[in-house]
């Protein structure tokens, strides 16, 4: 039985065409898994992007997305997708760059590239020389950081919270309660040796551990028994 996707399949002569197109602008082009990669300078991005619609048909701009690799120099490669109306046919171009080098912008050449640009500087940091309202589209007004960047942490740098006595929502830095750093990764279905919340006004304790465990199921009954009055429940 045939696969129900469709076949991905290159036209003919694309790689040799692209290939002539860009010139001495291509850094390297490869074809794997029935997707065609194009890397060129960073410089060049342009003249490489008008040559790809007008001689070689690919009209559209469908995505722009972003790489972070940082161990390696230039850390950053911003990565465009263009489509073939006519040849129904989809390309991937490629180049590198980092945080002090602006990449050129393709708005003039496809005006919706604004909002792609922008996300991209959002998540990851990357400048677009010649984008007229490069700010960012997905993060809040006076986000710290590029959460897309592999070394950003998970709880982010700054939280907010609105202040009571200011009556205006303010921007702290980010401090994790002690409870949130006592993590348990015993499953209760396969049966804990502590009490687990709730389980308390059964009446019910569990078997003591014994040796070693007795100290720390001491101390996981006392991280996760609630108090009624902490809870609001009736004893």
């Amino acid at each position: 039985m045939s696969h129900s996707a469709p076949l991905i399949h290159t036209p003919d002569g694309t790689i040799a065409a692209i290939t002539k197109a860009l010139g001495s602008n291509l850094v390297s082009i490869e074809e794997a898994n029935g997707e065609v990669a194009v890397h060129i300078h960073r410089d060049t991005l342009v003249e490489c992007m008008i040559k790809l619609r007008d001689e070689c048909a690919y009209q559209q701009l469908m995505e722009m997305a972003g790489v972070d690799w940082p161990d390696r120099d230039p850390r950053f490669e911003v990565v465009y997708c263009l489509l073939s109306l006519t040849k129904n046919h989809r390309i991937r171009v490629h180049l590198a760059t980092n945080e002090d080098h602006p990449v050129p912008s393709v708005t003039g050449i496809w005006p919706v590239a604004g909002w792609l640009e922008r996300e991209v500087f959002d998540m990851y940091g990357v400048l677009f020389s010649g984008n007229s309202d490069l700010r960012r589209i997905l993060t809040d007004y006076g986000f710290s950081g590029h959460p897309q960047r592999k070394d950003f942490p998970l709880s982010g740098y700054v939280e907010l919270r609105y202040s009571e006595e200011e009556k205006r929502v303010k921007y702290e830095p980010v401090q994790l309660a002690q409870d949130f750093r006592n993590f348990d990764f015993l499953s209760p279905w396969e049966g804990a040796d502590y009490v687990l919340p709730g389980d308390e006004k059964t009446g019910e304790v569990p078997a003591a551990p014994t040796g070693a465990d007795k100290s720390a199921s001491k101390e996981a009954v006392k991280r996760t028994a609630r108090k009624p009055k902490a809870t609001g429940d009736k004893a």
